[in-house]
């Protein structure tokens, strides 16, 4: 039996989180906030048309600021509130209902491998207990050849960073680089976020 996520297990409890979430960040958008420090990065690592996952696609703040640039995106997110949004807000887009942990995007008619897969927001520490190896394993096979991962989440947020570089190692990604933040600040020993860019193992 599937084991619900954190984020699931929060809006559970609070119906009205996910629409809070959505409501936000399109107040942010409208007030003029920079929501695209993610998205900057990971098409900085592309040529143009290239192809990208957003997992955990949220409302499609990343994933539609990288259509934006150019490239063909596909998102997918467990809450189905939130991919509401993303459908509503950005529609030339794919966004899908999904599991990250479930993730077989050929079964739902989309067999191409991704460019880059980009994973911001703190997903990684939403995900269901145990299954953060297995997230990391179906990325990993969702990569095209010289495909990159980029995945970013806090500290003290329930998923240390030793245990991720370790189920990165395990899922058969390596480390290219490690930044603190996602405007490529260095990481260290005493860094409370972690931008990791990955490969496949070879």
């Amino acid at each position: 039996m599937r084991t619900p996520s954190v984020w699931e297990t929060i809006v559970q409890e609070n119906p009205n989180h996910s629409r809070w979430y959505v409501e936000r960040f399109r107040a942010m958008a409208a007030e003029g906030a920079d929501l695209a420090g993610e998205a900057r990065l990971v098409d900085a690592m592309l040529p143009r048309r290239s192809r990208v996952l957003d997992a955990g696609c949220g409302p499609g703040r990343v994933g539609a600021a990288l259509g934006a640039a150019g490239h063909t995106v596909v998102g997918v997110d467990v809450d189905p509130v939130l991919v509401e949004a993303a459908v509503e807000d950005h529609p030339d887009h794919l966004w899908l209902v999904g599991d990250l942990a479930e993730l077989d995007l050929p079964a739902r008619d989309v067999p191409e491998p991704f460019d880059a897969i980009v994973c911001a927001g703190n997903v990684m520490t939403f995900l269901a207990a145990g299954t953060h190896t297995e997230v990391l394993r179906r990325m990993r096979a969702h990569l095209a050849p010289g495909g990159r991962a980029v995945i970013g989440f806090g500290a003290r947020r329930g998923y240390a960073f030793p245990t991720f570089l370790e189920d990165v190692r395990t899922a058969g990604l390596v480390p290219d680089t490690l930044f603190s933040t996602w405007d490529l600040r260095p990481f260290t020993d005493g860094s409370d976020f972690l931008v990791a860019v990955l490969s496949a193992a070879e």
